[in-house]
């Protein structure tokens, strides 16, 4: 008898055990967009929307593994349940919306126009002639196009790729998120001090954590963790560590 119930007690105990395990969540990074998702030296995404997504798993009390994810197959992986959450920088739009549910905005963002140090323009207009490098399919990339200015527009892989070609003279400039803009004028060993952020579009948009369409639970669980993380004033913390001063 004794030994059945210590058997039935163990039983309880691991089935509690489960029960009160904290669930983990998978989510797809891509580590091209530095400040906000980039590669640490041991190949490990870090960046803000990393440090971002922990705090806010920690706050409401489940568990996420970052995992770097190309870009081009973010979404797809995420709408056949490869991903749970995408924490990329993915700007939250109408579009998007019919495809995918999205938590409460974590960020918010505007398009940056960057120079060498020691030049400036005033708007977009500006840009007229000039040679203007951005992201592959970013929203950098679709504000310049759709300004119609007559820029000579060159997209990259990698913007980090448009920052060094403007640094060596093969373009005049480069379009893309405020956030990143200030990482490379503020925070970047080798290029801080030599690029100046000379124009901020008007237009905001609002960066979102994306799931699969229908589930609410994990909004829930995301927005409680949002709220939460803004309330005790850690994403301020946040933009200081990974952008510097404004």
């Amino acid at each position: 008898m004794f030994r059945r119930i210590t058997l039935a007690l163990l039983a309880l105990t691991l089935c509690c055990g489960q029960a009160l395990a904290a669930e983990k969540y998978i989510v797809a990074s891509d580590c091209t967009w530095p400040p906000m998702e980039m590669l640490s030296a041991d190949k490990k995404p870090e960046g803000f929307s990393t440090d971002y997504i922990r705090a806010v798993a920690k706050a409401a009390g489940f568990e996420v593994e970052v995992r770097n994810i190309a870009w081009d197959g973010i979404f797809g992986g995420v709408a056949t349940g490869q991903y749970d959450i995408v924490s990329s920088s993915v700007t939250i739009t109408e579009e998007r919306k019919k495809q995918f549910d999205f938590s409460d905005p974590y960020y918010e963002v505007v398009q940056a126009v960057v120079l060498p140090a020691g030049k400036s323009i005033k708007s977009l207009a500006d840009l007229k002639g000039k040679k203007v490098g951005g992201q592959i399919a970013t929203t950098g990339i679709f504000v310049i196009r759709n300004a119609k200015v007559g820029a000579e527009i060159k997209e990259y892989d990698d913007v980090g790729l448009a920052i060094q070609d403007m640094l060596g003279g093969r373009i005049d400039a480069v379009i893309c998120d405020d956030p990143v803009a200030l990482y490379y004028v503020n925070k970047k060993a080798d290029t801080a001090g030599k690029l100046n952020l000379s124009f901020k579009a008007a237009e905001k948009e609002y960066y979102g954590f994306t799931v699969r369409k229908g589930r609410k639970d994990l909004v829930e669980k995301l927005n409680k963790g949002i709220k939460a993380v803004k309330a005790s004033g850690l994403d301020k913390k946040l933009i200081e560590k990974w952008m510097g001063k404004n």
